[in-house]
């Protein structure tokens, strides 16, 4: 129950936490909830805890191109009963109101790349932030440890928590969430679980409630994929030679070929300095966007070239061999024109997506016209009405991890658990809904909407929205005579400003640091 006071709103009845998602956001959240007593039930549509961490050789499937509503994700929900048989079997198990099978016989791998698209993660991934910088409360990471490696030392850093701490066991696994819907006295949630490997997949539908739910789902699912004048069309002519750089996962499939990177982002740089000996030559193609990194850091073998106007029209259709350029000119921005391109990697980000949550998105309404209860709106480029970036304000008994971005995102989600387990446990309050509301309003009218809203990477930005989450739970520790929570130690700190020095070079537009 959630009771509004004129002082604070008081979650009384939280026992049973939804937590949607396995990755470091999922894996801390119920960490802290089952320390805090609750009962906890983790939803992961893949078959390994991890997150974008997890690797896959296989890539996620071709999505359209330019890319489809924000609501629809990257994965098409499926009705309620579509899985289902006219009786439902025996089984009922803790939280199940009713489950649902029927096979399926579509191949095995498509249905494992749709049922659960593989991560952003690529085969060279290494963390670009110091290892000490991604550290949570729950662990550290073994002695020796190189500031910068490879994605396997993250993995095993996650995977290591959720076995320690429990989370494995309480992990419902290959199971995606389909809907979350608020009803009367509970959250009730839809799920649909794959089964099994073979050459027919058996399905499984079953419907759960809970108390309240943890959103943990990620950044790096739906691709964002610019409405650019022929870009869908070199797509359906040559659908192998386009793809977003989610699909990337090795160099060698570039060998000796012209690439063309569009977008300036950290992925597309990851992607140049991979190709630097690989590939013949590599493009990469800005629009000068603050947060464009500098020309600087592309290895030698890649030129920074003007944004895209327009991919031209395909000039043959017959006898193109797989060693021949695309038979079409990339026109720049700049009035230069591009006739040599073999690939196409569109690094152009991701859109904020929960599609499991589809009745609090809109593909209609602008960024201004969010309301009081949207979550998502037509762009796809923010959370709205989040209370502290958290908890979603017409119900915090509803929470987000890790919307925040440009900051340290361990210990960040690491905090964030801590706080939505206290509150979820009762051992805090939230602000009364109209003081929330006005604080809400209040950095809207401070930062404005858009993808900067949630951006911690101004000035102290980072430090002061912990030092805020910490100052408040603290103050409602003390009140109850409870132990409270640690925030960033002297030696982090340190290493926080020292990486901020020395990254200023990272970016070419001095805005995107604001001033220290």
């Amino acid at each position: 129950m959630i009771t509004s006071q004129e002082a604070a709103t008081v979650l009384s009845t939280v026992q049973t936490v939804a937590v949607i998602g396995a990755g470091i956001s999922g894996i801390t959240a119920a960490a802290h909830l089952l320390r805090a007593g609750l009962s906890v039930t983790v939803f992961e549509r893949s078959v390994a805890c991890g997150g974008v961490w997890n690797y896959d050789p296989n890539p996620s499937l071709d999505t359209p191109y330019p890319n489809e509503k924000p609501s629809e994700g990257d994965y098409k929900t499926s009705l309620p009963g579509q899985y289902a048989y006219h009786t439902p079997p025996p089984d009922t198990s803790y939280h199940r109101r009713g489950s649902r099978t029927k096979d399926n016989a579509v191949s095995v791998s498509n249905e494992e790349l749709t049922h659960a698209p593989p991560s952003a993660c690529y085969a060279g991934l290494r963390n670009n932030i110091p290892l000490p910088l991604m550290s949570t409360s729950l662990a550290s990471y073994p002695p020796g440890e190189p500031d910068f490696g490879q994605w396997t030392t993250i993995l095993e850093y996650i995977r290591g928590i959720s076995h320690d701490y429990g989370v494995d066991a309480i992990t419902v696994y290959r199971t995606r969430v389909e809907e979350v819907k608020k009803g009367p006295s509970s959250w009730t949630i839809r799920t649909l679980t794959l089964n099994g490997v073979e050459s027919t997949n058996r399905w499984t539908e079953r419907n759960w409630a809970f108390d309240a739910v943890v959103v943990a789902s990620g950044h790096y699912h739906t691709p964002r994929i610019p409405d650019i004048l022929g870009l869908k069309e070199w797509k359906a002519e040559f659908p192998d030679r386009l793809r977003h750089s989610k699909q990337y996962r090795t160099p060698e499939a570039f060998k000796g070929r012209n690439v063309l990177l569009v977008g300036g982002g950290v992925s597309s740089g990851d992607i140049a300095r991979e190709l630097d000996g690989v590939a013949n030559k590599t493009y990469q193609s800005v629009r000068g966007g603050k947060f464009d990194l500098s020309a600087s850091l592309l290895p030698k073998s890649a030129e920074r070239v003007a944004g895209v106007q327009a991919f031209g029209p395909i000039t043959t259709r017959d006898n193109t061999s797989p060693d021949d350029h695309i038979p079409g000119h990339v026109q720049l921005l700049d009035g230069s024109v591009l006739g040599d391109i073999d690939h196409v990697v569109v690094a152009t980000g991701y859109l904020t997506s929960y599609p499991f949550l589809g009745h609090l998105h809109s593909d209609t309404a602008p960024l201004q016209k969010a309301g009081e209860e949207l979550l998502v709106t037509t762009d796809g480029a923010m959370t709205h009405n989040l209370h502290k970036d958290i908890f979603y304000i017409p119900d915090p008994s509803l929470a987000f991890l890790g919307v925040p971005f440009h900051l340290s995102a361990f210990p960040t989600v690491d905090l964030q658990s801590q706080v939505v387990a206290r509150v979820f446990s009762g051992q805090a309050n939230l602000p009364a809904l109209a003081e929330m509301r006005d604080e809400y309003q209040k950095k809207v009218q401070q930062k404005g909407l858009g993808r900067d809203f949630h951006c911690y990477l101004h000035k102290a930005g980072e430090l002061e929205y912990v030092a805020g989450l910490i100052e408040w739970v603290n103050q409602e520790a003390r009140a109850r005579g409870r132990l409270e929570i640690k925030g960033h130690s002297e030696e982090w700190v340190a290493k926080y400003w020292q990486l901020r020095h020395d990254a200023k070079a990272v970016f070419d537009d001095p805005s995107a640091w604001g001033s220290e």
